[in-house]
């Protein structure tokens, strides 16, 4: 078996997706994955009477960075928010050994991606460096959001 910093990010990122879908799956949630050309969707989620449902965005690490992961994001994670859209985080793990879920609203991650990116460009621009660059990082120091699954509301 390949260690995870051997398989490309295309895997990873699927691995996440899997392993998030059988999570929900467990837990007594109906979850789909969607067919990859799905725009900001990869899972759709709903309770067992349909009358409730949500989009989940998964992103999937394997690094952590200090003591706690992070996860690279586009600029449209400041804009791209709904009431019934959430992000999955996952800390992919070697082995056997089962990785942490983060389960956030859309709606807090557009807040810390562009609260954490305008003070990283504030910085920048005090040093007189002008910070030129799409990507944004998400990260959870505090586990706040570690095995939230209730907030999906299912």
């Amino acid at each position: 078996m390949k260690s995870l910093i051997e398989l490309d990010k295309n895997q990873r990122g699927c691995a996440g997706e899997y392993l998030v879908c059988g999570e929900m799956n467990k837990r007594g949630i109906i979850a789909s994955l969607t067919i990859k050309n799905t725009k900001g969707i990869d899972i759709l989620g709903t309770n067992a009477d349909a009358s409730k449902s949500v989009g989940i965005q998964v992103k999937s690490t394997i690094h952590e960075r200090k003591s706690y992961p992070h996860w690279v994001l586009g600029e449209k994670s400041e804009t791209y928010h709904s009431d019934t859209l959430f992000y999955v985080f996952v800390l992919l793990k070697e082995g056997t050994e089962r990785p942490d879920f983060y389960i956030v609203p859309s709606k807090e991650v557009a807040n810390h991606t562009k609260t954490t990116h305008d003070s990283w460009m504030e910085k920048g621009r005090a040093k007189g460096i002008e910070h030129n660059s799409k990507m944004r990082i998400f990260y959870d120091k505090d586990k706040k959001w570690l095995e939230k699954w209730n907030l999906l509301g299912l």
